[in-house]
């Protein structure tokens, strides 16, 4: 999956808790999201401070975008970790002193080639039956 596949995924799928994602959608996701991060904190601090409106408008519009991404991104992590066979609730892992471990082993790991009980791999080729 290249890069605007694996984007354009990420916000059709973006509330899909369910199903499979592969390692390279997981991280083209993410570098995109990093992407879109880096320029809303850039853009905003930098705005004339002269209208406060518009700077709050602007800011409603930033706390939006990332809200849509961190909803996005839990999805996109739960995909991700079934595509490895594991549940979703894994990444609650992170919030332990060395669960990032684990956790980043997953997502680099090459997912299940073979249906799981997620489904179905998604870099297979679909049949034409």
């Amino acid at each position: 999956m290249n890069f605007l596949e694996a984007v354009k995924s990420y916000f059709v799928r973006w509330n899909d808790f369910k199903g499979r994602s592969s390692r390279s959608e997981y991280w083209w996701a993410i570098l995109f999201t990093n992407i879109v991060n880096i320029v809303l904190n850039v853009l905003l601090p930098n705005l004339e401070p002269g209208d406060s409106t518009g700077l709050f408008l602007l800011a409603l519009l930033k706390l939006g975008i990332l809200l849509f991404m961190l909803f996005a991104v839990l999805s996109l992590i739960a995909r991700r970790l079934h595509d490895v066979n594991k549940s979703g609730w894994w990444y609650l892992l992170i919030f332990t002193i060395i669960g990032s471990i684990p956790i980043l082993y997953w997502f680099v790991q090459k997912g299940d080639e073979a249906d799981n009980r997620f489904g179905p791999d998604p870099l297979a080729e679909p049949q034409n039956d």
